[in-house]
């Protein structure tokens, strides 16, 4: 059975197994990355990881929407949301045969 998610724990762990470094360096490595991620996103800029993928802030247009258990018609608000787009080469090794 396959682990359904990957820690930030775990993340920096694999740095650390791969590097070579204390495990609270690679925290912190892991936690600039990600906050150098967040920071970008914030301003609305996309961010393009060379054969992983693109993450950017896409804006998303009101529409009407209906409460399921009431059914109670509503409006859904415009907002942004971040989408992610991989690379040819990440698509292409995830939907190899097995």
């Amino acid at each position: 059975m396959k682990k359904a998610n990957v820690t930030r724990k775990e993340l920096a762990e694999a740095v650390a197994d791969k590097l070579g470094y204390p495990l609270s360096v690679c925290g912190n490595v892991v936690d600039c990355f990600f906050d150098t991620l967040k920071g970008s996103m914030l301003g609305g800029t996309s961010i393009k990881l060379v054969h992983f993928g693109t993450f950017s802030v896409r804006e998303k247009n009101p529409r009407k929407g209906r409460n399921p258990r009431t059914g109670e018609t509503i409006t859904i608000e415009e907002r942004q949301i971040v989408s992610f787009r991989p690379s040819k080469k990440l698509r292409a090794r995830i939907n190899e045969p097995r």
